[in-house]
């Protein structure tokens, strides 16, 4: 692929291919490193029935929370949700499908998917439901729970029980960069990594968000974190937020109400 076709104008124009149904793995943790401006167009897109994989849904007002809004996502695959009513309000009443995935098993499900491993061994959630099936994922309108986890596969390797885990991989990857070039070369900075590496390796159609496009050969190989053959379209965003999640002081024992002498 040249690499003036990788290029594009806007998010709009980025996912103008985007349809119904898609799974989409979405970068970020809490809102740290999130693709803002293609998560705005997603929106904007009206694409519906969506599965969407991230570390968390965002909070109510921003983030894949605004997706929540307008009640495009169908099924999310996460690991954290806690920050979010309308998640859990939608989860509680059968309008959202939840898969919740230990955090360190759905970072390796993801990368195993951007490496062309179909599943691997774990021994991460053996003698709970994550391994014997029955985690609540979809609720009827009375709060009734009407689907659960399937039982995984286990085996014991050197006397050790683990878990098979499958693989994750998505029709689109929605990735934000600190700096990227022409040819899709990436660069992140610092918490802002997060899952967006190893989401740019497993999505089918990869598209970068960056805050500086340069052009190619500007980037010193040797700082170049995610390599432009995974990365198909990428854009320029502007008029970053950069919402913090939460920030919460808590007093030290003895200083809520009173002097604590």
């Amino acid at each position: 692929m040249d690499a003036r076709e990788k290029v594009f104008a806007s998010a709009d124009e980025a996912l103008a291919d985007m349809v119904d149904g898609a799974t989409i793995l979405a970068g970020g943790f809490g809102l740290c490193g999130i693709p803002e401006c293609l998560i705005a167009a997603l929106v904007r897109s009206g694409a519906k029935g969506l599965t969407v994989v991230s570390n968390n849904a965002g909070v109510d007002d921003f983030g894949l929370g605004l997706l929540l809004q307008t009640r495009q996502i169908a099924k999310m695959i996460s690991t954290y949700v806690g920050e979010n009513d309308t998640f859990e309000r939608q989860f509680l009443t059968g309008e959202l499908e939840v898969e919740l995935v230990p955090q360190g098993t759905f970072a390796e499900r993801i990368r195993a998917g951007g490496a062309g491993i179909p599943a691997f061994y774990t021994p991460t959630g053996f003698g709970t439901q994550i391994a014997d099936g029955g985690l609540p994922m979809l609720h009827d309108a009375d709060g009734k729970v009407v689907k659960t986890s399937e039982p995984k596969e286990t085996r014991d390797f050197d006397g050790r029980p683990y878990v098979l885990e499958p693989a994750i991989t998505g029709d689109y990857a929605l990735v934000k960069a600190w700096r990227g070039d022409t040819e899709g070369n990436l660069v992140f900075r610092k918490t802002a990594r997060n899952f967006n590496p190893m989401m740019a390796t497993a999505g089918r159609i990869t598209i970068a968000e960056v805050e500086e496009l340069v052009p190619a050969g500007s980037i010193d190989p040797d700082a170049v974190h995610t390599s432009g053959v995974f990365v198909q379209r990428i854009i320029e965003g502007s008029g970053y937020e950069k919402r913090i999640e939460q920030r919460t002081v808590r007093p030290r024992d003895g200083a809520a109400g009173g002097s604590g002498a």
